[in-house]
């Protein structure tokens, strides 16, 4: 069943969405060439709990991290380690505060010094898709017109959706009803209505769309060893079009400042 969200609950998952977007924007600025992703979960769990919220992901379905860090090839779901960051890679960091019961989601595809200009565009590419996406959250509007607007943006481009995975609403729990996949038909699905809250979440491959999960039972990466990217915005329906409740204040995203 889809739940519609109150004002009142949405200004919630805004506070939430506020306490991730600064946690986002602080790694951003951090990450370099021999921090470990380990570095990161440890800063972002002190940013989030010194926030009075509590890191969502960390014990769900027994989940042992703050933040799922994602190097290279890894899609979603990499757990953070002592793994260091070199020049060259880039890195997925999705993050989720729980603040009064509400949910906050979002995530950025980061790179780690200088990366080549096909990874370059596949970070513009995918970032870019999440906005098109964004922009179709208008009331009266279809899910499948969420769907398909990263599907038609980076199919033509020569990149892969990844289809094993998805968005999802988002609300007391990280993930209610709808499914918000990264490809569909548009003026298909639910109608968009106010007060519904979203996560979408482009998965955009270089190479094929294939995926595994790792021994680790959590980590996902591409089939082909290609690198993968992923951005994330929670995003409310209303009816004066959009609002990202993961962006900063000042409006910028936590990517636009990397």
């Amino acid at each position: 069943m889809i739940i519609r969200k109150s004002r009142l609950e949405i200004e919630r998952m805004r506070v939430a969405g506020q306490i991730v977007a600064r946690v986002l924007k602080r790694l951003s600025e951090i990450v370099e060439p021999g921090i470990t992703t380990l570095d990161l979960d440890h800063e972002a769990e002190r940013m989030i709990v010194g926030a009075g919220a509590y890191p969502t992901f960390k014990g769900y379905n027994g989940y042992p991290r703050s933040i799922c860090a994602s190097i290279n090839d890894e899609v979603v779901h990499g757990i953070p380690s002592k793994r260091k960051l070199r020049e060259g890679d880039i890195v997925g960091i999705d993050c989720g505060a729980t603040y009064m019961g509400y949910v906050g989601d979002a995530a950025v595809t980061l790179p780690i010094g200088s990366v080549s200009d096909a990874v370059k565009r596949l970070l513009d590419t995918t970032r870019q898709s999440l906005y098109r996406a964004i922009d179709k959250c208008q009331v009266g509007n279809r899910l499948g017109d969420v769907c398909y607007a990263v599907q038609s943006y980076v199919e033509p481009l020569g990149y892969s959706v990844v289809k094993n995975y998805c968005g999802h609403g988002v609300g007391r729990a990280m993930h209610e009803e709808p499914q918000v996949p990264n490809y569909g038909k548009p003026g298909t699905g639910p109608v968009l209505r106010e007060g519904l809250v979203i996560a979408i979440e482009p998965m955009i491959n270089l190479g094929h769309e294939d995926v595994k999960v790792l021994s680790d039972g959590w980590t996902v990466i591409t089939m082909d060893g290609q690198p993968s990217a992923h951005f994330e915005h929670t995003v409310a329906v209303t009816r004066d079009g959009p609002q990202i409740l993961t962006m900063l204040d000042n409006g910028a995203a936590a990517e636009e400042v990397a």
